[in-house]
């Protein structure tokens, strides 16, 4: 595996203890930079699904992929 830098693996923890968070929710901006790396490095994934029965619009939540969590 790759060798994540500061941020990365700070936000890699991060999204591991909270399970499943939105990504403007992250508590610092400079985590929503290491998303795309870590989605490129396929240790996380993100997706799209709908916060409220009476919105139209999805919202971006991301998590940690299954085969790296039990690791």
């Amino acid at each position: 595996m790759k060798e994540l830098s500061g941020i990365q693996k700070e936000t890699y923890d991060y999204i591991k203890a909270v399970g499943e968070i939105q990504t403007t929710n992250l508590p610092d901006k400079r985590m929503w930079g290491a998303i795309p790396n870590l989605a490129e490095l396929g240790l996380v994934e993100v997706f799209k699904k709908y916060t409220s029965y009476f919105r139209s619009r999805k919202k971006k939540f991301v998590k940690i992929k299954d085969n790296y969590a039990r690791a």
